[in-house]
Parts: C-alpha cells; sequence; structure tokens
C-alpha cells in the first residue's frame, strides 16, 4: 500500500533551499517516491496556516521504501543541507488499499 511523507516547510534560506531541493528529488525517485504537492501555500479552511509555510507531499510504493530512501546515503547529504536551508515537520503516513 502506497506511503505519503507530509512536510510542512519553511524555507530559511532559498540558496541553500534549491540545493536541498535538488538533492532531495533525485534520493526520492530513486526508491521510487514521486512528487503529489511540491511547495505548495494551503488553503486554510479550518484553523489558521501561517503564510510563510509551504506543504510538499511525496508518494511512495510503501512505508518499506519511505524508510529506506530515508536512512539512505543519498538522503543524508540534502538532509545536512536541510539543516540550515529549511524549519519543518516531517510525517510518515501510510495510505489505504484499494
Amino acid at each position: 500500500m502506497p506511503a505519503y511523507v507530509i512536510s510542512e516547510v519553511e524555507v530559511l534560506d532559498e540558496e541553500l533551499a534549491d540545493v536541498y531541493r535538488t538533492l532531495a528529488e533525485a534520493s526520492i525517485r530513486r526508491y521510487g517516491g514521486r512528487y503529489i504537492v511540491r511547495g505548495a501555500l494551503p488553503e486554510a479552511v479550518e484553523g489558521a496556516w501561517p503564510s510563510s509555510q509551504r506543504v510538499v507531499v511525496v508518494e511512495f510504493p510503501d512505508t518499506d521504501r519511505v524508510k529506506e530512501w530515508y536512512a539512505s546515503s543519498e538522503y543524508a547529504e540534502a538532509l545536512e543541507v536541510r539543516k540550515s536551508a529549511l524549519e519543518r515537520r516531517l510525517l510518515l503516513v501510510e495510505g489505504v488499499s484499494e
């Protein structure tokens, strides 16, 4: 069943964020992931959403692939850049079986 990585992101440094995006995208693809939503400013229908935060949603084939990706040496380089580029909350959720 598919699994999703959902990020609430605030960019701290735009140049470093571009480097992070490039590295992250390459690693995500390598582990079978694909962007569903990338850097969107959501419309808050209920509650409040900070205008400085964006949403990213990535779909992976399953939870195991997400965990392999997150622990991979390919993504480790992106994570190092992320420390200075972005502030975020990262969530992993399983999808529903069809």
